[in-house]
């Protein structure tokens, strides 16, 4: 008897000394911040925290394997916030191999920057509890992106999961920076227009007797008919482009859309109007009015033809930046009024990169770390992520814009541009946390050919528009499945409609396949979560 009272009490200490354990490292297995660490926190302005503390971050390598460790952004953003980041840099080849290392095993960083997530991924592991939850941290600490999203709720909608939860950081593009949303769009050899005596077109109508005319004319003068009347980088630059014609996905979703009749959900590759538009297509195509290898050509074949001036018309970013000096010849197009006089262009959502930012569980300061990503959400947070520091990666020139130093534009190392920018800032090739504005961005988005295209289509852009879906866990089970069988055989049909290996005469065996593949529980998921996005 007296033994059993000594294991009892043994055990008891035992559980005790196990239970204090655990108590003196819950700070460090749950991400919790302890009263220390709030109080070495600044709640407004620089610096974030008093005494340094130090963050590891996994993200990509960029293009030139920079080591983020020791270029200026972060070296500066250092001593402005007193927070050392550890970049655990890894390159594009190995992400999602060491990714998903680093998510199964011991090594959790305390946060994931830009790298690669899905919806899928974010939702899987915000629900495990890897990624910790962020609504009441951006309530409180990140004032900056709660501005913009109680202007803009779109961005909010985007970034909410079906759960109520938001996992994650987003890239966000200033609302007023229209031609980063508009993305690529349509262009015309302007010379080639004069030389037809012709105008912009702003029909259909109109856009197919320009294409006849730039293939029954030599413009190039070359005494060939190598004339290519419309190309491009695939076929869907002008499906995107033509889909507004024909009153097809004005909310920015190439499958899903509201029906202009009765306003209900609506599967756009089973619709008339659908049918309709690759019609029109396809006779571009019979009659070699498009680019003969438009659903297989690669992106060096693309840029060659633009580069001889073989083209008559394109969708894609500035021709002048791409093409080189052929691209100087283009001007841009505008939305085409369709048979029915439908005319728009959808532009991109706000919220571009949903995973911009996720902190782990394992971080001991999450709120000191939403501080530290908030500040990219301002205006000064912009101006210093895409232009650096005053008078060492940029100027501003007596009219009010910014330049990057000439140690940048005409680098002594004979290297481009983007090679000296990423030797100091961290944004080329990475699409980063933040927010995107055009008097600090220097991408293509931001020539005046592109703001000039930009002003002939905005009076067309669609005031609606719906970010990517966000699924519940058994939504997406059935979307990997079904819906990847259903999306793969709408994208084959539709080359084969286009180039004429599909005849029209087989369209309701082609909409009885999609109903076979599964394609009404494909539109409950979509309905469902259409619903929860109005919600949000």
């Amino acid at each position: 008897m007296k033994q059993t009272k000594w294991i009892v009490s043994i055990i008891l200490l035992l559980s005790m000394g196990l239970l204090f354990a655990c108590n003196s490292n819950s700070d460090k297995d749950t991400g919790e911040t302890s009263n220390s660490d709030l109080e070495n926190l600044n709640e407004t302005g620089m610096p974030i925290v008093e005494e340094e503390i130090s963050f590891n971050i996994f993200a990509p390598s960029n293009p030139d394997n920079t080591d983020w460790n020791e270029i200026l952004i972060w070296d500066e953003y250092k001593d402005m916030t007193h927070i050392d980041v550890d970049w655990q840099q890894i390159p594009n080849e190995s992400l999602d191999e060491k990714r998903n290392l680093a998510l199964g095993g011991a090594d959790l960083p305390d946060a994931f920057y830009a790298a690669q997530f899905s919806s899928m991924d974010l939702l899987k592991h915000g629900e495990q509890g890897v990624f910790i939850e962020l609504n009441d941290l951006i309530d409180e600490y990140a004032p900056n992106l709660t501005k913009l999203m109680e202007e803009n709720p779109e961005i909010r909608k985007a970034i909410t999961f079906p759960n109520g939860k938001i996992y994650s950081f987003p890239g966000v593009g200033d609302p007023d920076f229209l031609s980063m949303h508009i993305g690529a769009r349509p262009w015309f050899n302007e010379e080639w227009l004069d030389e037809l005596d012709m105008s912009l077109p702003e029909t259909t109508d109109e856009f197919y007797e320009y294409l006849q005319a730039v293939k029954e004319n030599d413009l190039n003068g070359n005494g060939e008919d190598d004339e290519i009347p419309y190309g491009g980088s695939d076929i869907d630059g002008l499906i995107r482009w033509l889909r507004g014609s024909f009153g097809l996905a004005k909310q920015n979703n190439e499958l899903i859309d509201l029906d202009p009749e009765d306003k209900d959900l609506r599967f756009i590759p089973t619709s008339d109007a659908y049918k309709e538009m690759l019609e029109y297509i396809n006779k571009l195509y019979e009659e070699e009015l498009i680019s003969q290898n438009i659903t297989s050509i690669n992106d060096e074949q693309f840029h060659a033809d633009g580069a001889e001036g073989l083209y008559g018309s394109t969708v894609w970013f500035d021709p002048a930046e791409t093409f080189g000096e052929a691209g100087a010849a283009f001007t841009g197009g505008t939305a085409l009024e369709g048979p029915h006089g439908d005319r728009s262009f959808s532009r991109g959502d706000l919220a571009g990169r949903l995973d911009g930012l996720v902190i782990t569980s394992e971080a001991n300061n999450p709120e000191a770390l939403v501080r530290w990503m908030d500040f990219f959400y301002s205006d000064e947070g912009a101006k210093f992520q895409y232009m650096g520091i005053e008078n060492e990666t940029f100027v501003e020139t007596s009219d009010g814009e910014y330049e990057y130093v000439d140690d940048i534009t005409d680098s002594p190392n004979g290297l481009t541009v983007d090679q000296e920018i990423r030797k100091r800032l961290a944004w080329v090739g990475i699409l980063p946390p933040g927010l995107m504005k055009q008097e600090y961005f220097s991408g293509s988005e931001s020539s005046e050919n592109s703001l000039e295209a930009t002003e002939k289509l905005e009076p067309y852009l669609s005031e609606e528009i719906w970010p990517d879906f966000l699924y519940t866990e058994e939504e997406n089970k059935v979307l990997l499945s079904t819906g990847v069988d259903i999306e793969k055989f709408v994208e084959e049909a539709r080359d084969k409609f286009i180039v004429g290996d599909k005849p029209f005469s087989e369209w309701d065996d082609y909409v009885e396949t999609l109903e076979k593949l599964g394609l009404e529980e494909y539109m409950d998921i979509q309905k469902e979560a259409y619903e929860r996005y109005q919600d949000n």
